[in-house]
């Protein structure tokens, strides 16, 4: 939904039954809207916010089961939507409250301000359907204090409001029983900094031994030797325990995709990583775990993906290659997002 409320232009997604999961309609939408107030003088600033529980689970997987190769029309207007956010000209407020991964980290994680409660979920879990952290998700998880991007990328692991905060994924921590208070300043104010900052609370700082161990555990670029440095301070470290079960779950070919993209993201700009994840995705939509990850999670829910190839060592680094290649319809057009 979409309406002009005092200084602001307010986008609210409306299907909490879905966990406001996002479908091709409601990007194109949001981009029309995106570009329409982004020329109306009288709209100072965006502020996103959600019906239900959740601000946006991500994009609408099921539609994209059902789409096969069809649903690459949806990924590149999603990815359109998701530049013109990071290139916008004026403020864009997301309201995060519960639930904020994949697609909703990329219509909210580009912007300047991210508010969000302690009821806030975060996660970035691509990997574990047979995907990959897109959404120009890799411009973000790449520039995150030490190795924590990596971690957050290869295991899907969430994390709450504070610790959210304390990598800069979240700009404003505040207590749930101030979020209407924040959407009343987002939309009126006269200066949005300040009356935001006035409702930031103090937040817990990340646990030092559990940074220290992820730095050490996703140094360098072999998925290979991370594993292998996990498995050792599994014994001593529950976190690297819990990641070593995660990594095993998921797509082998996710994860060496991740690894590279992640790794090359560090000297991109958010243009070009939304334009590798074109390329990505591109590639990922004729394979079979994509497909084979929504069955087993979404589909069937048997919870056992049956991935091809099944481990990480028959993975071919020629064929991880072919993903980041200029697909054969051509790149994605991201011109548009720039005045």
């Amino acid at each position: 939904m979409f309406e002009t409320a005092g200084r602001a232009g307010v986008v609210t997604l409306d299907r909490p039954k879905a966990l406001n999961s996002l479908s091709e309609a409601m990007v194109r939408s949001l981009k029309e809207a995106l570009e329409e107030w982004r020329r109306d003088d009288r709209v100072e600033r965006v502020v996103l916010k959600a019906e239900g529980k959740a601000f946006c689970a991500g994009g609408d997987v099921l539609d994209v089961y059902a789409r096969r190769a069809g649903a690459v029309d949806f990924f590149g207007v999603e990815y359109q939507t998701d530049l013109l956010t990071g290139l916008y000209e004026k403020p864009i407020v997301a309201l995060l409250d519960g639930v904020c991964m994949g697609g909703g980290v990329g219509i909210s994680g580009h912007g300047s301000h991210r508010v969000a409660t302690d009821n806030l979920v975060f996660a970035m879990p691509e990997v574990g359907i047979g995907l990959f952290p897109d959404v120009g998700a890799s411009h973000i998880l790449s520039r995150l204090p030490g190795e924590s991007g990596m971690w957050l990328a290869l295991t899907g692991s969430r994390v709450g409001r504070d610790e959210a905060a304390a990598l800069g994924i979240v700009t404003h921590p505040i207590d749930a029983g101030r979020l209407g208070d924040a959407l009343d300043r987002a939309v009126h104010a006269r200066g949005l900094d300040g009356a935001l900052d006035e409702l930031v609370v103090k937040t817990a700082p990340r646990d030092d031994e559990a940074a220290k161990m992820i730095d050490a555990a996703f140094a360098g670029d072999d998925i290979m030797m991370m594993l292998e440095r996990l498995n050792e301070a599994a014994a001593d470290s529950e976190l690297a325990a819990k990641a070593v079960k995660a990594i095993g779950q998921k797509s082998p070919t996710s994860l060496m995709i991740t690894v590279r993209q992640l790794r090359e993201a560090t000297e991109k700009s958010l243009t070009e990583c939304l334009a590798t994840d074109f390329r990505i995705v591109s590639r990922v939509l004729e394979g079979p775990d994509l497909y084979e990850g929504i069955r087993a999670l979404l589909v069937d829910k048997d919870n056992a993906p049956r991935w091809d190839p099944a481990r990480l060592d028959q993975v071919d680094p020629d064929e991880i290659a072919v993903y980041f290649a200029v697909p054969p319809h051509g790149d994605l057009d991201l011109s548009g997002a720039a005045i």
